[in-house]
């Protein structure tokens, strides 16, 4: 079955008709509050809206099943990591120590610790949908321009808009490789074991990255031969102007902004404690 992994998906949405400025700006907006926080009630709200605006996008998660399961992997090993390297951080951080089980030496299970590691994980979960929503439903050309709006170099921009263009097309080429292999004999299922399996996906990671090899020098020379870099300016097709949604967006944005800076920091601390 094709799996895909990330990409811009067209959709008919509130979210699809934003400026891709907008949607930079209120991600970048998003992740500094998600980033400098650690009060709980921000943190949910924030999550709460997270999928209030995922299910207006219209991305059903059947579109990212795969992502998610590769990002939830992820944390359960940052949270593990956590706990075994620092297993005293919540105490430290809430000033108390409320034991739950009594494990070897300081590795204690409190409250305190989980608390902590559950605003981790928030962190996680309010950043993780506006990030995807920002490279779903935001075209890699208009992600370009929107990038050169903000002052970054249209060069960067025309690189960051390349790899997510080819990202579908780099997918395609590791569906029909491993077909091809697989027509030879080798096997990718779980019939096989895991040392096996993995000494398999080498034989179709190294013809993937010599077509993208041979990909990357066909764009090189056709960019090359269009004098692409020639100017310091250039103009943008993809560019959309700045419509009312998206200015009161941007004006809601910088509200919540606010907001959860004034909760978060008013007692001098940006850690909730509730014990």
């Amino acid at each position: 079955m094709a799996v895909n992994i990330l990409g811009y998906m067209e959709r008919t949405s509130p979210i699809h008709k934003l400026s891709g400025i907008t949607k930079l700006i209120v991600f970048l907006i998003w992740s500094s509050v998600a980033m400098l926080t650690y009060d709980t009630r921000v943190l949910l709200v924030l999550l709460i809206a997270s999928l209030v605006i995922f299910q207006l996008s219209k991305i059903q998660l059947k579109d990212i099943s795969f992502v998610l399961i590769i990002i939830l992997a992820f944390l359960t090993l940052n949270n593990v990591a956590i706990y075994l390297f620092s297993p005293q951080q919540g105490v430290q951080i809430y000033g108390s120590s409320h034991v739950i089980w009594d494990g070897a030496g300081r590795y204690n299970l409190t409250w305190e610790q989980l608390f902590y590691q559950m605003n981790i994980t928030l962190k996680y979960f309010v950043v993780i949908p506006a990030a995807l929503l920002f490279i779903l439903t935001t075209h890699p050309s208009e992600f370009a321009a929107s990038l050169n709006k903000v002052g970054i170099s249209y060069k960067i921009g025309i690189a960051v808009s390349l790899a997510l263009r080819y990202i579908p097309d780099i997918q395609r080429d590791f569906r029909t490789i491993a077909q091809v292999q697989q027509t030879r004999g080798i096997d990718l299922s779980k019939n096989e074991k895991l040392a096996r399996r993995l000494k398999n996906v080498i034989s179709i990671m190294v013809p993937l990255i010599f077509s993208s090899l041979d990909r990357i020098e066909v764009i090189s020379n056709a960019m090359e031969l269009r004098s692409f870099g020639k100017h310091k300016q250039r103009t943008w097709y993809s560019a959309r102007p700045l419509l009312k949604a998206d200015v009161f967006t941007l004006m809601i944005s910088l509200v919540l902004f606010i907001a959860a800076m004034v909760i978060t920091f008013h007692d001098g601390t940006r850690f909730y404690n509730p014990f």
